[in-house]
């Protein structure tokens, strides 16, 4: 049986009197929902739209994000568009910037909010998927009734957040569906591809950023989680992804103070002019298949004075 706005609303309250926040992530965002934010679970008032010119916008603040994200938002909808699924990408203030759905859904998604220019933080809607994972910088799923508002319990959303290259939380991949019958083992499957895609974005975002860097995947982590680090010529980190400055404990702008990727990652250096001479000379031969002339030519020698350097090495 449905549940009602009353018993909805008694929930909640149960919850947050009972001391359940402190022990339950989902019951620490009601709470903020009805404590911080002043929210009623049985409030029915239209979702909070911002205008066209707003929206524009918020689009263009977000600069290379939307059309690095588009080509795997295209995928994702291909692969959850037939269970009834919509997909929002959303800024890191909630408001939904771009979205991919069916057109037979697009009025029910409309009137639910599921829309561009909705907001969808945790001020405007309450526990929601959107704005409790920007609330909590994780990927969440917030299934029907765990949802705030009593409105909002037809929805299942999962969410993921998606960070910039410099490791801020820039927007939010939401995928949502009305389907009361979809299984608990499907909508787990649907939570971990939104974080998975919103890994791929921040790649693909990352490398945008550092054009001309070489990217080194940091040791010893899970590859799918893309710790990354941007290195330049000198073989100094110019920058990291989330992951990789949270595992490595880097703060700040890494371009302004670069860092020598041997140091972070307790990798062998050479500290003197003749160990970087070596290593270079050993590159260059190794990448010509030890043909002494063919290296000689790639860095710019003449074929005697490359055997002198060798020689002295």
């Amino acid at each position: 049986m449905p549940t009602s706005t009353t018993q909805h609303s008694s929930r909640i309250e149960a919850a947050i009197s009972g001391g359940l926040a402190a022990r339950s992530a989902l019951a620490a965002s009601w709470a903020r929902s009805a404590r911080l934010y002043r929210l009623d679970p049985a409030e029915r008032q239209r979702d909070h739209r911002i205008t066209a010119q707003e929206l524009a916008q918020a689009r263009d603040s977000l600069g290379a994000l939307l059309p690095a994200a588009a080509p795997h938002l295209d995928r994702l909808f291909q692969a959850v568009g037939g269970l009834g699924a919509c997909i929002v990408l959303a800024d890191a203030q909630g408001i939904a910037v771009d979205r991919r759905g069916n057109p037979g859904d697009d009025a029910d998604f409309s009137a639910a909010g599921l829309w561009t220019g909705t907001a969808w933080s945790e001020a405007e809607a309450g526990t929601n998927g959107i704005g409790t994972c920007l609330a909590e910088g994780r990927a969440v799923t917030i299934h029907r009734e765990q949802h705030f508002l009593a409105r909002n319990i037809g929805l299942s959303c999962s969410s993921a957040p998606v960070h910039g290259p410099e490791g801020q939380l820039m927007a939010v991949i939401d995928v949502s569906t009305a389907r009361a019958d979809l299984p608990d083992a499907v909508a787990g499957l649907i939570g971990a591809t939104v974080a998975e895609v919103a890994r791929k974005v921040e790649a693909d975002l990352f490398h945008r950023h550092f054009p001309r860097a070489r990217m080194v995947l940091v040791p010893g982590l899970d590859r799918g989680l893309g710790a990354l680090l941007a290195v330049d010529a000198d073989d100094l980190v110019i920058g990291a992804t989330r992951a990789a400055r949270s595992h490595l404990g880097l703060t700040g702008d890494l371009a302004a103070a670069p860092r020598p990727v041997a140091d972070l990652l307790g990798l062998e250096s050479h500290d003197s002019l003749a160990e970087a001479e070596r290593a270079v000379l050993s590159r260059a031969l190794a990448r010509s298949g030890g043909n002494v002339s063919a290296a000689a030519r790639a860095l710019g020698l003449s074929r005697a004075t490359l055997h002198r350097k060798l020689d002295r090495t």
